[in-house]
């Protein structure tokens, strides 16, 4: 359904597999999927989840039945990647193998239960900061190996394909949720002149359901309304989650806005890297999490979330990007030769290269 823990894990196992790795994914039973399938080489389990509920304790709760269902149909292994909270709190038999968990999010003191893993992995340098400080003693295990990207990183700069007529675009891709600073955005176009703005389009592309983590229909209207006078220069696309679909977006835009507000919940930023390795530079957020890829001015573009005034920020940036056309291109060129440190390929390296060390 779109999500980037998901979509990783879903490509580093075909490329476990294809180097010659036996690879068992389980994960949730949707509709329309068979209960056990083979794809490129990785045998797929499923089983019975849940929707994202509103509760945490909700969540948690689901998360318990799901994990329980996981744990009766793991097998035998080497190596046990875990994504659920209580599975690692579960699973004691060597068995299953060395249990690595890999926490993508911010600790929230759940750290101390898998001291008994041989291994605590994260995707960022803040999250293992902070993994590192809730944990100290479990220092030893946590290291920090990044998303990859799911598709293939071009040598070369991707042919940048707007549609007939539809001018020069920028880009947003995610969930439209409160938190992603779209209200934000939204507000900092408003502030850019039409003389200035011209014959640019925002691009929104991302799912409001709450069932894929959106913030819902009601805030969706919220934003559209938020959007007022200039509704002409805002265009809401819906979800997306065909990734050749996505790429063809990122492609056809010159500017991607990652305008984050999330910050415990932003933990990594797949999308601003997706977008990079299409050509696009990307302009975001001052979260830490963005740091281990982006540099303001040398790979891409950062903006200061926390300032008072932060619409005129963002604001400003835009006006001052939108005006060079060569700067962009330039940035274009750095991003991409960025996005190629974490191709599929290279981070599948990095994993297996641990797992051998455990």
């Amino acid at each position: 359904m779109g999500g980037a823990v998901e979509k990783v894990w879903f490509a580093l196992g075909k490329e476990f597999a294809r180097r010659g790795h036996e690879v068992v994914h389980i994960s949730r039973l949707c509709s329309g999927l068979p209960r056990e399938e083979v794809i490129d080489g990785v045998r797929h389990l499923r089983v019975p989840g849940f929707d994202t509920p509103a509760s945490l304790a909700l969540l948690k709760g689901y998360d318990l039945l799901y994990s329980l269902r996981t744990l009766g149909v793991l097998p035998q292994a080497d190596i046990l990647v875990t994504n659920t909270f209580w599975l690692p709190i579960l699973v004691r038999s060597t068995r299953f193998g060395k249990l690595y968990v890999h926490a993508a999010r911010y600790p929230k003191g759940q750290m101390r239960f898998y001291a008994h893993a041989g291994r605590i992995q994260t995707v960022t340098t803040p999250i293992l900061k902070a993994i590192i400080q809730e944990v100290p003693h479990l220092a030893a295990k946590v290291c920090s190996i990044p998303l990859p990207l799911s598709g293939e990183v071009p040598s070369t700069l991707p042919n940048h394909t707007p549609g007939a007529g539809s001018g020069k675009r920028l880009l947003y891709v995610g969930r439209v949720h409160p938190e992603k600073g779209i209200a934000l955005l939204l507000d900092a176009v408003a502030l850019i002149p039409r003389e200035t703005f011209g014959d640019w389009k925002l691009y929104v592309v991302g799912p409001a359901e709450s069932r894929y983590g959106g913030g819902g229909e009601e805030y969706l209207a919220e934003l559209k309304r938020r959007a007022g006078e200039i509704s002409d220069r805002v265009v809401w696309t819906g979800a997306v989650f065909d990734a050749g679909q996505l790429d063809a977006y990122y492609r056809s835009a010159s500017l991607f806005i990652y305008p984050s507000l999330a910050e415990k919940g932003e933990t990594f930023g797949l999308a601003p890297l997706e977008a990079m390795a299409q050509g696009c530079p990307a302009l975001v957020s001052k979260l830490e999490c963005f740091g281990d890829f982006i540099e303001d001015g040398v790979t891409g573009f950062v903006f200061d979330h926390r300032a008072p005034n932060a619409p005129q920020v963002l604001a400003a940036k835009l006006q001052e990007l939108l005006a060079d056309d060569k700067r962009l291109e330039e940035m274009a060129v750095s991003a991409l030769r960025k996005a190629g440190e974490f191709s599929l390929q290279r981070v599948a390296e990095r994993y297996l290269e641990d797992f051998a060390s455990l």
